[in-house]
Protein backbone atom coordinates (compact mmCIF):
# COMPACT_ATOMS: atom_id res chain seq x y z
CA UNK A 1 0.00 0.00 0.00
CA UNK A 2 0.95 3.63 -0.47
CA UNK A 3 1.17 5.87 2.60
CA UNK A 4 1.40 9.66 2.51
CA UNK A 5 2.66 10.99 5.86
CA UNK A 6 2.88 14.64 6.95
CA UNK A 7 4.98 15.72 9.94
CA UNK A 8 5.75 19.42 10.36
CA UNK A 9 8.34 19.65 13.13
CA UNK A 10 11.11 17.80 14.95
CA UNK A 11 8.85 15.83 17.30
CA UNK A 12 6.68 14.74 14.38
CA UNK A 13 9.79 13.63 12.50
CA UNK A 14 10.75 11.44 15.47
CA UNK A 15 7.30 9.86 15.77
CA UNK A 16 6.98 9.58 11.99
CA UNK A 17 10.28 7.74 11.70
CA UNK A 18 9.18 5.15 14.26
CA UNK A 19 5.81 4.74 12.54
CA UNK A 20 7.56 4.24 9.20
CA UNK A 21 9.67 1.45 10.70
CA UNK A 22 6.46 -0.24 11.79
CA UNK A 23 4.79 0.22 8.39
CA UNK A 24 7.79 -1.14 6.49
CA UNK A 25 7.96 -4.07 8.92
CA UNK A 26 4.27 -4.96 8.73
CA UNK A 27 3.67 -4.25 5.01
CA UNK A 28 6.31 -5.68 2.68
CA UNK A 29 4.86 -3.68 -0.23
CA UNK A 30 4.77 -0.36 1.64
CA UNK A 31 5.62 2.78 -0.29
CA UNK A 32 5.86 5.91 1.82
CA UNK A 33 5.94 9.49 0.58
CA UNK A 34 6.29 12.11 3.28
CA UNK A 35 6.79 15.60 4.58
CA UNK A 36 9.17 15.31 7.50
CA UNK A 37 12.83 15.49 8.41
CA UNK A 38 16.15 13.70 8.63
CA UNK A 39 14.92 10.86 10.85
CA UNK A 40 12.08 9.90 8.53
CA UNK A 41 14.37 10.19 5.53
CA UNK A 42 16.95 7.95 7.18
CA UNK A 43 14.33 5.23 7.68
CA UNK A 44 13.20 5.59 4.06
CA UNK A 45 16.73 5.35 2.68
CA UNK A 46 17.57 2.39 4.92
CA UNK A 47 14.55 0.56 3.51
CA UNK A 48 15.61 1.53 0.00
CA UNK A 49 19.09 0.12 0.52
CA UNK A 50 17.66 -3.10 1.90
CA UNK A 51 15.34 -3.45 -1.09
CA UNK A 52 17.87 -2.58 -3.80
CA UNK A 53 20.06 -5.19 -5.52
CA UNK A 54 23.03 -5.82 -3.26
CA UNK A 55 21.78 -3.23 -0.79
CA UNK A 56 23.56 -0.40 -2.61
CA UNK A 57 20.90 2.30 -2.99
CA UNK A 58 22.18 5.70 -1.89
CA UNK A 59 19.48 8.12 -3.03
CA UNK A 60 16.05 8.56 -4.61
CA UNK A 61 17.16 7.56 -8.09
CA UNK A 62 18.24 4.14 -6.80
CA UNK A 63 15.02 3.31 -4.98
CA UNK A 64 12.98 0.47 -6.47
CA UNK A 65 9.24 1.08 -6.52
CA UNK A 66 6.03 0.12 -8.27
CA UNK A 67 4.80 2.23 -11.16
CA UNK A 68 3.52 5.63 -10.06
CA UNK A 69 1.37 7.82 -12.28
CA UNK A 70 0.04 11.34 -12.08
CA UNK A 71 -3.58 12.44 -12.30
CA UNK A 72 -3.30 12.58 -16.09
CA UNK A 73 -1.99 9.02 -16.24
CA UNK A 74 1.57 10.00 -17.14
CA UNK A 75 4.46 8.28 -15.29
CA UNK A 76 5.87 10.22 -12.35
CA UNK A 77 9.67 10.39 -11.99
CA UNK A 78 9.48 9.42 -8.34
CA UNK A 79 7.58 7.30 -5.89
CA UNK A 80 8.13 7.28 -2.15
CA UNK A 81 10.48 9.67 -0.40
CA UNK A 82 10.87 13.08 1.18
CA UNK A 83 8.78 15.80 -0.45
CA UNK A 84 9.53 18.72 1.85
CA UNK A 85 11.71 19.11 4.95
CA UNK A 86 9.87 20.45 7.99
CA UNK A 87 12.51 23.15 8.51
CA UNK A 88 10.89 24.99 5.59
CA UNK A 89 7.73 25.59 7.58
CA UNK A 90 8.09 24.76 11.30
CA UNK A 91 6.88 27.79 13.24
CA UNK A 92 4.96 28.27 16.46
CA UNK A 93 2.94 31.06 17.97
CA UNK A 94 0.14 33.31 16.76
CA UNK A 95 2.32 36.22 15.63
CA UNK A 96 4.88 33.92 14.05
CA UNK A 97 2.17 32.12 12.05
CA UNK A 98 0.72 35.45 10.89
CA UNK A 99 4.11 36.59 9.57
CA UNK A 100 4.66 33.36 7.61
CA UNK A 101 1.06 32.93 6.37
CA UNK A 102 1.95 33.28 2.69
CA UNK A 103 4.62 30.60 2.80
CA UNK A 104 2.39 28.24 4.75
CA UNK A 105 -0.46 28.59 2.26
CA UNK A 106 1.97 27.93 -0.58
CA UNK A 107 3.07 24.72 1.10
CA UNK A 108 -0.56 23.69 1.59
CA UNK A 109 -1.23 24.10 -2.14
CA UNK A 110 1.94 22.16 -2.96
CA UNK A 111 0.95 19.34 -0.61
CA UNK A 112 -2.57 19.04 -2.02
CA UNK A 113 -1.26 18.80 -5.58
CA UNK A 114 1.29 16.18 -4.59
CA UNK A 115 -1.32 14.03 -2.85
CA UNK A 116 -3.53 14.09 -5.92
CA UNK A 117 -0.60 13.22 -8.19
CA UNK A 118 0.60 10.34 -6.04
CA UNK A 119 -2.86 8.97 -5.18
CA UNK A 120 -2.02 7.18 -1.90
CA UNK A 121 -4.13 4.59 -0.12
CA UNK A 122 -4.10 6.71 3.04
CA UNK A 123 -3.00 10.13 4.27
CA UNK A 124 -1.47 10.03 7.76
CA UNK A 125 -1.24 13.36 9.61
CA UNK A 126 1.12 13.76 12.58
CA UNK A 127 0.26 16.60 15.00
CA UNK A 128 1.01 20.03 13.33
CA UNK A 129 -2.70 21.01 13.35
CA UNK A 130 -2.56 24.42 11.63
CA UNK A 131 -1.33 22.74 8.45
CA UNK A 132 -2.72 19.26 8.85
CA UNK A 133 -6.36 20.21 9.40
CA UNK A 134 -6.33 21.89 5.99
CA UNK A 135 -4.96 18.69 4.48
CA UNK A 136 -7.46 16.55 6.42
CA UNK A 137 -10.38 18.47 4.92
CA UNK A 138 -8.87 18.23 1.44
CA UNK A 139 -8.07 14.51 1.72
CA UNK A 140 -11.54 13.70 3.05
CA UNK A 141 -13.28 15.62 0.26
CA UNK A 142 -11.22 13.78 -2.36
CA UNK A 143 -12.03 10.36 -0.93
CA UNK A 144 -8.67 9.50 0.67
CA UNK A 145 -8.70 7.46 3.86
CA UNK A 146 -7.36 9.85 6.53
CA UNK A 147 -5.67 8.99 9.83
CA UNK A 148 -4.47 11.44 12.48
CA UNK A 149 -1.53 10.22 14.57
CA UNK A 150 -0.47 12.23 17.66
CA UNK A 151 -3.68 14.12 18.32
CA UNK A 152 -3.79 17.91 18.10
CA UNK A 153 -3.86 19.25 21.65
CA UNK A 154 -7.53 20.18 21.63
CA UNK A 155 -7.66 19.37 25.34
CA UNK A 156 -5.36 22.37 25.89
CA UNK A 157 -6.95 24.93 23.56
CA UNK A 158 -9.17 25.38 20.51
CA UNK A 159 -11.55 22.59 21.46
CA UNK A 160 -13.70 23.55 18.50
CA UNK A 161 -11.29 21.58 16.32
CA UNK A 162 -12.93 18.41 17.61
CA UNK A 163 -15.67 19.00 15.04
CA UNK A 164 -13.03 18.81 12.31
CA UNK A 165 -11.61 15.60 13.77
CA UNK A 166 -15.06 14.01 13.63
CA UNK A 167 -15.83 15.32 10.15
CA UNK A 168 -12.57 14.85 8.27
CA UNK A 169 -10.58 12.12 10.10
CA UNK A 170 -11.44 8.44 9.74
CA UNK A 171 -9.37 7.24 12.69
CA UNK A 172 -7.50 9.07 15.46
CA UNK A 173 -4.45 7.40 17.07
CA UNK A 174 -3.56 8.96 20.43
CA UNK A 175 -0.35 8.62 22.48
CA UNK A 176 -1.19 9.81 26.02
CA UNK A 177 -3.29 7.86 28.51
CA UNK A 178 -5.13 10.96 29.76
CA UNK A 179 -6.49 11.43 26.23
CA UNK A 180 -8.48 8.18 26.38
CA UNK A 181 -11.36 9.44 28.61
CA UNK A 182 -11.19 12.90 27.06
CA UNK A 183 -11.81 11.82 23.47
CA UNK A 184 -14.30 9.14 24.53
CA UNK A 185 -16.38 11.82 26.24
CA UNK A 186 -16.26 13.91 23.06
CA UNK A 187 -17.46 11.03 20.90
CA UNK A 188 -14.22 10.71 18.90
CA UNK A 189 -13.14 7.28 17.64
CA UNK A 190 -9.66 7.25 19.20
CA UNK A 191 -7.21 4.36 19.53
CA UNK A 192 -4.52 4.24 22.26
CA UNK A 193 -1.75 1.65 21.83
CA UNK A 194 1.02 3.21 23.94
CA UNK A 195 3.51 6.01 23.45
CA UNK A 196 6.16 5.75 20.70
CA UNK A 197 8.76 7.61 22.75
CA UNK A 198 9.06 4.55 24.96
CA UNK A 199 10.31 2.61 21.92
CA UNK A 200 12.56 5.44 20.79
CA UNK A 201 14.29 5.72 24.16
CA UNK A 202 14.58 2.00 24.87
CA UNK A 203 16.23 1.35 21.50
CA UNK A 204 18.43 4.45 21.49
CA UNK A 205 22.21 4.53 21.62
CA UNK A 206 21.84 6.83 24.65
CA UNK A 207 20.54 3.95 26.76
CA UNK A 208 23.04 1.45 25.46
CA UNK A 209 26.42 3.16 25.68
CA UNK A 210 28.51 4.46 28.57
CA UNK A 211 29.07 8.10 29.42
CA UNK A 212 32.75 7.66 28.63
CA UNK A 213 31.98 6.36 25.14
CA UNK A 214 29.65 9.28 24.48
CA UNK A 215 32.22 11.85 25.60
CA UNK A 216 35.03 10.23 23.65
CA UNK A 217 33.01 9.88 20.47
CA UNK A 218 32.18 13.60 20.51
CA UNK A 219 35.63 14.80 21.68
CA UNK A 220 34.17 16.21 24.90
CA UNK A 221 36.01 16.80 28.15
CA UNK A 222 35.43 14.31 30.95
CA UNK A 223 33.78 16.86 33.23
CA UNK A 224 30.27 17.09 34.65
CA UNK A 225 27.92 19.08 32.42
CA UNK A 226 24.48 20.62 32.20
CA UNK A 227 22.41 19.83 29.09
CA UNK A 228 20.82 22.86 27.42
CA UNK A 229 17.91 22.43 25.00
CA UNK A 230 16.76 25.71 23.49
CA UNK A 231 14.01 24.29 21.26
CA UNK A 232 13.88 23.28 17.63
CA UNK A 233 12.46 26.43 16.01
CA UNK A 234 14.44 29.58 15.27
CA UNK A 235 12.05 31.66 17.36
CA UNK A 236 12.54 29.41 20.38
CA UNK A 237 16.31 29.51 20.01
CA UNK A 238 16.40 33.31 19.76
CA UNK A 239 14.25 33.57 22.90
CA UNK A 240 16.03 30.96 25.00
CA UNK A 241 19.72 31.26 24.10
CA UNK A 242 20.35 34.66 25.78
CA UNK A 243 18.82 33.32 29.00
CA UNK A 244 20.74 30.04 28.79
CA UNK A 245 24.11 31.70 28.23
CA UNK A 246 23.51 34.09 31.12
CA UNK A 247 22.55 31.13 33.29
CA UNK A 248 25.79 29.37 32.28
CA UNK A 249 27.84 32.43 33.26
CA UNK A 250 26.14 32.64 36.64
CA UNK A 251 26.63 28.95 37.39
CA UNK A 252 30.31 29.12 36.42
CA UNK A 253 30.79 31.96 38.89
CA UNK A 254 29.80 29.68 41.79
CA UNK A 255 33.09 28.13 43.05
CA UNK A 256 31.85 24.54 43.25
CA UNK A 257 30.68 24.70 39.60
CA UNK A 258 33.74 26.37 38.07
CA UNK A 259 34.74 23.11 36.33
CA UNK A 260 31.30 22.37 34.92
CA UNK A 261 30.66 22.52 31.20
CA UNK A 262 27.47 23.07 29.19
CA UNK A 263 26.42 21.00 26.20
CA UNK A 264 23.79 22.38 23.87
CA UNK A 265 21.80 19.69 22.10
CA UNK A 266 21.73 21.13 18.58
CA UNK A 267 18.21 20.82 17.21
CA UNK A 268 17.54 18.81 14.06
CA UNK A 269 17.61 20.95 10.90
CA UNK A 270 19.47 23.74 12.73
CA UNK A 271 23.14 24.64 12.21
CA UNK A 272 25.93 26.25 14.19
CA UNK A 273 24.88 29.59 12.70
CA UNK A 274 21.67 29.46 14.73
CA UNK A 275 23.61 29.35 18.01
CA UNK A 276 26.93 31.08 17.34
CA UNK A 277 25.72 34.72 17.66
CA UNK A 278 24.65 34.05 21.25
CA UNK A 279 27.77 32.10 22.17
CA UNK A 280 30.01 34.84 20.76
CA UNK A 281 28.56 37.26 23.31
CA UNK A 282 29.74 35.09 26.22
CA UNK A 283 32.97 35.91 28.03
CA UNK A 284 35.91 33.60 27.39
CA UNK A 285 35.45 31.60 30.60
CA UNK A 286 31.94 30.56 29.64
CA UNK A 287 32.57 30.30 25.89
CA UNK A 288 35.38 27.81 26.46
CA UNK A 289 33.04 25.50 28.35
CA UNK A 290 30.03 25.55 26.04
CA UNK A 291 29.85 22.90 23.34
CA UNK A 292 27.21 22.09 20.73
CA UNK A 293 26.50 18.51 19.74
CA UNK A 294 24.17 17.80 16.82
CA UNK A 295 22.24 14.60 16.20
CA UNK A 296 22.69 13.28 19.74
CA UNK A 297 19.91 14.91 21.75
CA UNK A 298 19.05 11.81 23.76
CA UNK A 299 22.68 11.08 24.61
CA UNK A 300 23.30 14.70 25.61
CA UNK A 301 20.36 14.50 28.00
CA UNK A 302 21.11 11.01 29.29
CA UNK A 303 24.64 11.71 30.53
CA UNK A 304 24.04 15.20 31.99
CA UNK A 305 23.93 16.07 35.68
CA UNK A 306 20.75 18.05 34.96
CA UNK A 307 18.96 19.52 31.98
CA UNK A 308 17.34 22.84 31.12
CA UNK A 309 14.69 21.95 28.55
CA UNK A 310 12.47 24.03 26.32
CA UNK A 311 8.98 22.57 26.70
CA UNK A 312 7.88 19.94 24.22
CA UNK A 313 8.68 16.37 23.35
CA UNK A 314 12.19 16.86 24.74
CA UNK A 315 10.86 17.26 28.28
CA UNK A 316 9.16 13.85 28.04
CA UNK A 317 12.33 12.35 26.54
CA UNK A 318 14.20 13.73 29.56
CA UNK A 319 11.79 11.93 31.88
CA UNK A 320 12.29 8.61 30.08
CA UNK A 321 16.07 9.11 30.05
CA UNK A 322 16.07 9.73 33.82
CA UNK A 323 17.82 13.11 33.96
CA UNK A 324 16.53 15.73 36.45
CA UNK A 325 15.21 18.78 34.61
CA UNK A 326 13.71 22.21 34.72
CA UNK A 327 11.52 23.33 31.83
CA UNK A 328 11.91 26.87 30.52
CA UNK A 329 9.71 28.45 27.89
CA UNK A 330 9.60 31.95 26.40
CA UNK A 331 7.42 33.06 23.49
CA UNK A 332 6.72 36.43 21.90
CA UNK A 333 4.75 38.79 24.14
CA UNK A 334 1.71 38.70 21.84
CA UNK A 335 1.69 34.91 21.65
CA UNK A 336 1.93 34.69 25.44
CA UNK A 337 -0.91 37.15 26.04
CA UNK A 338 -3.19 35.31 23.61
CA UNK A 339 -2.26 31.91 25.03
CA UNK A 340 -3.12 33.01 28.56
CA UNK A 341 -6.70 33.54 27.45
CA UNK A 342 -7.23 30.34 25.45
CA UNK A 343 -4.98 27.66 26.99
CA UNK A 344 -6.84 25.78 29.70
CA UNK A 345 -4.30 23.31 31.09
CA UNK A 346 -2.39 23.52 34.38
CA UNK A 347 0.97 22.46 32.95
CA UNK A 348 2.77 22.97 29.65
CA UNK A 349 4.95 19.85 29.93
CA UNK A 350 3.69 16.46 28.83
CA UNK A 351 5.22 14.64 31.77
CA UNK A 352 3.42 16.79 34.33
CA UNK A 353 0.17 16.53 32.35
CA UNK A 354 0.32 12.73 32.28
CA UNK A 355 0.27 12.43 36.08
CA UNK A 356 -1.54 15.74 36.66
CA UNK A 357 0.97 17.12 39.13
CA UNK A 358 4.23 19.15 39.02
CA UNK A 359 6.88 16.43 38.95
CA UNK A 360 9.39 19.02 37.69
CA UNK A 361 9.31 22.80 37.68
CA UNK A 362 8.11 24.88 34.74
CA UNK A 363 9.43 28.42 34.33
CA UNK A 364 7.33 30.28 31.80
CA UNK A 365 7.88 33.67 30.17
CA UNK A 366 9.15 36.24 32.74
CA UNK A 367 9.74 33.47 35.29
CA UNK A 368 12.26 31.91 32.90
CA UNK A 369 15.24 33.97 34.01
CA UNK A 370 18.90 33.11 34.46
CA UNK A 371 18.53 33.65 38.21
CA UNK A 372 15.63 31.22 38.60
CA UNK A 373 17.29 28.64 36.35
CA UNK A 374 20.40 28.88 38.52
CA UNK A 375 18.36 28.35 41.67
CA UNK A 376 16.53 25.34 40.23
CA UNK A 377 19.57 23.61 38.69
CA UNK A 378 21.50 23.95 41.94
CA UNK A 379 18.58 22.37 43.79
CA UNK A 380 18.52 19.48 41.31
CA UNK A 381 22.21 18.78 41.93
CA UNK A 382 22.66 19.70 45.59
CA UNK A 383 19.34 18.71 47.18
CA UNK A 384 19.37 14.90 47.11
CA UNK A 385 15.87 14.57 48.56
CA UNK A 386 14.44 16.97 45.95
CA UNK A 387 16.21 15.10 43.17
CA UNK A 388 14.97 11.75 44.48
CA UNK A 389 11.34 12.95 44.61
CA UNK A 390 11.59 14.05 40.98
CA UNK A 391 12.95 10.67 39.89
CA UNK A 392 10.13 8.94 41.78
CA UNK A 393 7.72 11.11 39.80
CA UNK A 394 9.49 10.07 36.61
CA UNK A 395 8.74 6.44 37.48
CA UNK A 396 5.02 7.25 37.75
CA UNK A 397 5.08 8.87 34.32
CA UNK A 398 6.87 5.89 32.76
CA UNK A 399 4.37 3.47 34.30
CA UNK A 400 1.46 5.49 32.91
CA UNK A 401 2.88 5.37 29.37
CA UNK A 402 3.09 1.57 29.29
CA UNK A 403 5.54 -0.79 27.63
CA UNK A 404 7.37 -0.89 24.31
CA UNK A 405 5.80 -1.71 20.99
CA UNK A 406 3.53 1.29 20.35
CA UNK A 407 4.88 2.21 16.91
CA UNK A 408 4.54 -1.31 15.54
CA UNK A 409 1.11 -1.74 17.12
CA UNK A 410 -0.14 1.51 15.55
CA UNK A 411 1.26 0.50 12.15
CA UNK A 412 -0.48 -2.87 12.40
CA UNK A 413 -3.78 -1.24 13.37
CA UNK A 414 -3.56 1.20 10.45
CA UNK A 415 -2.84 -1.58 7.98
CA UNK A 416 -5.66 -3.73 9.35
CA UNK A 417 -8.09 -0.83 9.00
CA UNK A 418 -7.06 -0.20 5.40
CA UNK A 419 -7.39 -3.86 4.49
CA UNK A 420 -10.88 -3.99 6.01
CA UNK A 421 -11.85 -1.03 3.85
CA UNK A 422 -10.70 -2.98 0.81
Amino acid sequence: MKYYIIAGEASGDLHGSNLMKGLYSEDSDAEIRFWGGDLMNAVHLACARAASPGGTATGESDIPHRGCRGVDGSPLPYSGGLVCHYKEGAIMGFWEVFKKAGKLLGNVRRCKADILAWNPDVVILIDYPGFNFKIAEFAHKHGFRTFYYIAPKVWASREGRIRKLKKYVDKLFIVFPFEIPYFKAKGVDAVYLGNPLVDSIADSRAMNESRQDFLKRNSLDDKPYIALLAGSRKGEISSMMPVLTEFAARLKSVPQYKDYQFIIAGAPARTMDDYKPYMDKCDNIVRNDIRIVFGETQSVIRHAEAAVVNSGTASLETVLLGTPQVVGYISSRLTYLIARHIVKIKYISLGNLIVDKPVFRELIQDDCSAEKLLEEVRALIENKEYRSRMLDGYAEIRDALGNKGASKAVASAMIADLRRQG
